[in-house]
């Protein structure tokens, strides 16, 4: 609870010292989906999602002038793709895991993070240029 206490204050922190406006939605929507991702690879995304939504909700309802939807959209794409990260980060990796090494082929940790960071990266990459200019530049959500 401590992690999810001190990401909350960082969070906040960060997105509130950005002048109110595009500006400070950008930040929020880049610092929540990298949070998400980076945090998300290395513990399972259902339960870590699960205790940043009230940390959104907080943003979002912190008189920021933040509205919710995209921020609990950077929150999924983040989340999400992070889990591709390490063999951990998702549930799915771990079953599929356990299946390989049924079968005679192992997955290491190390192994899994050489192809699963890099792949991840990209992803959470293109997600964020895809979030600025769609929910950014081009806002599709209502106030």
């Amino acid at each position: 609870m401590e992690l999810m206490s001190y990401i909350a204050d960082l969070a906040t922190e960060v997105v509130g010292k950005v002048p109110e406006g595009d500006a400070r939605l950008a930040v929020a929507v880049l610092v929540i989906i990298w949070i998400g991702a980076i945090v998300g690879s290395f513990i399972d995304n259902i339960p870590f999602t699960k205790a940043m939504l009230p940390i959104v909700n907080s943003l979002a309802n912190a008189n920021m002038g933040l509205p919710l939807q995209p921020l609990v959209w950077a929150l999924a794409y983040g989340t999400c793709l992070g889990g591709n990260g390490t063999i951990i980060g998702a549930s799915a990796n771990v079953v599929a895991a356990g299946l390989a090494e049924q079968q005679g082929h192992p997955i290491t940790f190390v192994t899994f993070f050489k192809v699963g960071m890099p792949q991840m990266l990209v992803s959470v990459a293109v997600a964020s240029v895809y979030m600025l200019i769609f929910h950014v530049v081009i806002p599709w959500y209502d106030d």
